[in-house]
């Protein structure tokens, strides 16, 4: 988990509290919703720059599958 422009937006996790769940995903872009319904929060897009990236407003991370992503950029 990284905050590389300092926006203050990453989440901070705290144990037995903050949830850890970790979701495979293929594409570099991806959305989060929370899980939807009520419980859920505005739809975003994430865009994963490394290997993961964590959503700023539930904490899921979404972890880039071994070999996917591969777009170089596009």
């Amino acid at each position: 988990m990284r905050d590389a422009n300092m926006t203050g937006y990453a989440p901070h996790l705290v144990a037995g509290v903050t949830p850890v769940d970790k979701i495979a995903v293929t594409a570099r872009v991806t959305t989060c919703d929370g899980g939807g319904g009520t419980l859920g929060h505005p739809s975003i897009a994430l865009r994963i720059e490394d290997h993961e990236i964590t959503c700023p407003y539930c904490s899921r991370t979404y972890v880039l599958a071994e070999g996917a992503g591969d777009d170089h950029g596009h």
